[in-house]
């Protein structure tokens, strides 16, 4: 558990792992993303249900699944996934952040961000990427967010996904664990 005091409002930030005490709010923030962003592809909302399923997949995986707290409420999560099934992926990671559309340019994806590569560098799994996949080229939050951690090699795909009946871009961006900060 990583705990830091927000010194503009005084409110504590608790970054934890993720269990089922926290799905309904991780549900009602991922089908925010849903219905409204383009930062997930998905276009039919989640049950909490499928997402505890998710939670707890990746999890048994030995991979974090985080989330974000403000006076107990979550406000955000993030976690870790295998960049691709394959084996010879074994060593490279990709990223997920979500926060609640009420919260974000508060520094908390930062945080959850900074906690994600620490975890992942601790790993004895021997990591070696972290791949990020933005949904949308005008996503410059999270764009933004993964560049002051130092990701780079910004690739974009153009035009690769259609949602909300318009064509949406997807941009990659890549870290390298052994040459990254923890914190930005």
């Amino acid at each position: 558990m990583n705990i830091e005091r927000d010194h503009s409002t005084k409110q504590e930030i608790v970054i934890t792992e993720a269990t089922e005490a926290h799905v309904d709010r991780i549900t009602e923030i991922y089908n925010h993303h849903i219905l409204y962003g383009v930062g997930t592809f998905e276009e039919e909302v989640v049950d909490a249900v499928e997402m505890n399923k998710r939670r707890v997949d990746i999890q048994a995986l030995g991979l974090p699944y985080l989330v974000a707290l403000i006076d107990g409420v979550v406000v955000g999560y993030s976690y870790l996934n295998y960049y691709r099934t394959r084996s010879a992926y074994r060593f490279t990671l990709e990223d997920s952040i979500y926060l609640d559309h009420t919260q974000t340019g508060k520094g908390l994806g930062s945080k959850l961000l900074g906690q994600l590569i620490k975890l992942a560098k601790e790993s004895p799994k021997g990591f070696r990427q972290i791949v990020a996949v933005v949904g949308g080229s005008d996503n410059d939050g999270s764009i933004n967010l993964h560049k002051k951690f130092g990701f780079t090699n910004y690739y974009c795909l153009k035009s690769v996904g259609f949602k909300f009946n318009r064509e949406v871009d997807v941009v990659f961006l890549q870290l390298s664990l052994q040459d990254s900060p923890t914190s930005a």
